[in-house]
Formats: structure tokens, C-alpha cells, sequence
């Protein structure tokens, strides 16, 4: 995820919708299984985070041994992995692709990217988002009879600078061979930094300074961000994620709002399709944000297991039934 400048580039009204969460225990009954074993990801992560030298554009080498540890772990789970490979400056970079449920039947699109921002482990940023990305791998794996959607696993490059917000972007790439191959695409979710949390007070920062007002000043939840076409998608997102025990806030607003933007759904958004994004907010919390220090240790990976599950019982939700489209109102 990249910084950007803070511009107000919309009126307040405009931002908010939705803000603090109702305990999930006076809105629902609590989530049962699937177990997620905080041991799995955090073993991931360290095999992403340990790579050197850093995965980042200009280490192709150390990009390529990430994306061949993801292929594997696919394989490994049972899926029949593709590489999207294209051409950047002279030089290759892939996405991985592991897909479940019925070749013909209207897919969804969870992914995360691999690659880092300069030199540095990325354990926030993201291998946290490509070890909820395998664990949901496997667990579907285990479910696939119950599927009547289609699920694309995607893992992303190049979603750091210098490529951020260009063509060359993995998740670009990706989207733009769905609309090329009119694919009916559901919807998609961007696992982006999910395993980073703090008890403190005011350990949570805004885009804006009255965000505050609205939303907690503890950076103990997990955030659901999309935009006015994606309603619908976060609305069932947090319907579901709701019901584990980790605090969930959500954020609906215009897609040139300030830093709703900052990972692979806005390519997403670009086509035309409901895309939203999973965060801890990024460097509105995480100290370690683009930097040396983004470690394993400094990771809470019994909320991100928990972050997990909820993001099961939502894709779950979406891909075992018939659901409603429409964005919410």
C-alpha cells in the first residue's frame, strides 16, 4: 500500500457512512469454525518475510522464489496454480492464479499482492494479506463441493512503487484479462495488511481529523473499505465478519476519496466491478509501515486468524448461494 498525500479531496458528508460496530454478540449469534491455526500464518508470513534480498520490483529473483513458494503452497493444497506473466521495462513478473468451483458459473476474486516497497521484510505489508490469502486457499479446498460460484485466488506483483497506479500494476493486469475475456466477476476483496493491531489509546490515526469523532481511537479492528458501487459487497462483508470476535469499521465513500484507494481493488473499480478492501488502515496504525522494523514479531496473529475466519464465512457466503447484487441503498 502506498502513502500519497493527504488531499480533502471530498466534504465530509461525502466520506461517512458507516462507523462504530455494534458488538456482534448483540446482533449475532457468534461464528463456529472453521479453525484457523495462527501457527499457519504466521509460518507463511516468516517464509515471505525472511526472502533477501527484498521482494521488491527491482529484485525480480526474489519475487520470482516468493511467487514460486505461493505456487507451491496452491499446489500443495490441492489447486492447479497459473502464472499470469507479462513484461515490465524488459523484465518478467507474475501473478499467481488458483481457481475453485465451476469453470462457468460467475466468479469472485480474492487476492493479495507479494511484493514489498523498497527494501525492507513487508511482514504487515503484505505478507499478512498473502498468508489470509493461502489459508482461505486451503479451507475452500476442503468445501469445494459446496461451491456454486467460482473463486480465483489471485497473488499480486508489483502493487508498490513505482508502479502503484499504473498499468503495470499485477492486480491491473489481472482485471483488465476479466473484461477482456468478459468474465462475470461477482465482486472482488483486496487482503491488504491484515495482521496488525494495538490495545493503546490513540494508536489509531485518520485521513481526516474528524474521523475521529466517528470512529475508534484504538487500532484494535479490522477495516472494511469500499466505494458507493461496492455497497452491497461491504454491506454482506460485514454482516459476516461481524460475528467473530474482532471489531469491525467500515468505510463507504466516492473512489477519488482520500486514500480509499491505496491497493489492487481500485483496479478493480476501474473495470467496473464491486471491490473492497480488508485493512488494518495501514500506516494510519502500523509504526513499521514501509520500513525495516515491518517484522514478524510485530504481528497479532490470534485477531488475524480470527480475521480469517471471517473473511471465510463471508466468501463463503457469497460463493455457496445465489446473491443479491443490487447496491444497498
Amino acid at each position: 500500500m502506498r502513502t500519497g498525500s493527504l488531499c480533502l479531496i471530498v466534504l465530509a458528508t461525502s466520506l461517512l457512512v458507516c462507523a462504530h460496530q455494534v458488538p456482534a454478540k448483540a446482533k449475532h449469534e457468534p461464528l463456529s469454525g472453521p479453525t484457523v491455526d495462527k501457527e499457519e500464518l504466521r509460518a507463511i508470513v516468516k517464509e515471505l518475510a525472511d526472502i533477501a534480498p527484498a521482494r521488491n520490483s527491482g529484485n525480480v529473483a526474489a519475487l520470482d522464489k516468493a511467487a514460486s513458494y505461493i505456487k507451491a503452497m496452491f499446489t500443495a493444497h490441492g489447486y492447479k496454480p497459473a502464472e499470469q506473466v507479462y513484461v515490465v521495462e524488459g523484465r518478467e513478473y507474475r501473478n499467481v492464479v488458483a481457481s475453485i468451483g465451476p469453470e462457468a458459473a460467475p466468479r469472485f476474486i480474492v487476492g493479495a499482492h507479494y511484493d514489498v516497497a523498497g527494501d525492507q521484510p513487508g511482514a504487515d505489508d503484505n505478507a499478512s494479506g498473502i498468508a489470509g490469502l493461502l489459508v482461505l486457499a486451503r479451507l475452500f479446498k476442503q468445501h469445494e463441493q459446496a461451491l456454486n460460484k467460482r473463486i480465483d485466488f489471485v497473488a499480486f506483483t508489483l502493487e508498490e512503487p513505482p508502479f502503484f497506479r499504473t498499468r503495470m500494476m499485477g492486480s491491473y493486469v489481472h482485471a483488465k484479462s476479466l473484461r477482456d475475456s468478459s468474465a462475470d466477476v461477482l465482486g472482488m476483496v483486496a487482503l491488504e495488511m491484515i495482521g496488525f493491531f494495538s490495545d493503546q489509546p490513540r494508536s489509531q490515526d485518520y485521513p481526516l481529523p474528524f474521523m475521529n469523532l466517528f470512529y475508534p481511537s484504538r487500532g484494535d479492528f479490522i477495516g472494511i473499505v469500499g466505494n458507493y458501487s461496492s455497497s452491497w459487497l461491504l454491506a454482506h462483508f460485514k454482516k459476516a465478519m461481524e460475528r467473530t470476535p474482532m471489531g469491525v469499521e467500515t468505510l463507504r465513500a466516492p473512489a477519488l476519496a482520500v486514500n480509499v484507494h491505496l491497493s489492487d481493488h481500485i483496479n478493480y473499480w476501474k473495470f467496473g466491478y464491486p471491490a473492497i478492501m480488508i485493512t488494518d488502515t495501514s500506516f494510519y496504525r502500523n509504526p513499521h509501515y514501509h520500513t525495516s522494523s515491518d517484522t514478524l514479531e510485530t504481528l497479532d496473529f490470534e485477531r488475524m486468524a480470527e480475521v480469517v475466519k471471517g473473511l471465510y464465512w463471508s466468501i463463503l457466503g457469497l460463493s455457496a448461494r445465489d446473491v443479491n447484487r443490487a447496491p444497498s441503498p
